[in-house]
């Protein structure tokens, strides 16, 4: 069952955060867009489990349009409404493994064991990044308008996705107190501009600590879906 989890986990953050272009979220409302993401959905499952003739797949794919529809449609946009979105979908996925647990036994990597730790691990990575990205992003939103921004294009995001895959990889490998060092550079790095404005510094810690926690709480659930999985061993 936990083999099946961890695919079809890997194909939804890859579905979700990966190919859901802004095109397609700006777009979302129209049926034949909503369509087209439960189709990347349907497909991206298909190639993590390996196999396209399974029924469960196309009513996991269905169960994603659905809760979708209902988050698009009822106009639901804050990150409560993401956070619950999110819920959703990992209780479809959770609802297919134990419905069809022997679909990772039956695919095409069947007996490729060595790949559910590299799924979990790039899952992992995935909702940390980009999952974060999305998920600081609507936070923030009501404040961004309030903040000056004379720094470099992007730079925020990139800062912010720097920081998460750092955090992300301290907490894998078993550093957990480099994120503390990290803490420490950023806030020296942004004494300066933090010090001369209250807006700013508060903007500042808000988007730090919503990044930095997201981003440990990604890895500590990655590492709890690792010890559940056979080690890492590539094949001989």
């Amino acid at each position: 069952m936990i083999a099946t989890f961890t695919a079809l986990l890997l194909a939804h953050t890859a579905a979700d955060f990966l190919m859901q272009t802004g095109w397609m979220v700006r777009r979302k409302a129209h049926p034949g867009v909503l369509l087209l993401h439960g189709a990347l959905v349907l497909g991206t499952a298909q190639l993590a489990i390996g196999t396209v003739t399974a029924p469960a797949l196309v009513a996991l794919a269905a169960a994603h349009v659905a809760i979708d529809a209902i988050k698009t449609y009822g106009g639901f946009r804050s990150l409560t409404a993401f956070l619950l979105d999110q819920a959703a979908h990992l209780a479809t996925l959770a609802a297919v493994a134990v419905y069809a647990p022997g679909l990772w036994a039956n695919g095409a990597w069947a007996g490729q064991d060595w790949l559910l730790p590299v799924m979990a691990v790039t899952a992992g990575a995935i909702l940390a990044l980009a999952g974060g990205q999305y998920a600081v992003g609507i936070l923030m939103q009501p404040h961004s308008p309030r903040i000056r921004n004379t720094g470099l294009r992007d730079g925020g995001r990139q800062i912010g996705l720097l920081e998460r895959g750092l955090i992300f990889a301290f907490i894998l490998t078993s550093h957990p107190i480099g994120v503390g060092f990290l803490i420490a550079a950023k806030s020296i790095l942004r004494f300066d501009t933090a010090s001369r404005d209250q807006r700013s510094a508060e903007y500042v810690i808000i988007g730090t600590l919503a990044s930095f926690g997201w981003a440990i709480l990604a890895a500590l659930a990655t590492k709890g879906l690792l010890d559940s999985l056979p080690p890492f061993a590539l094949p001989r």
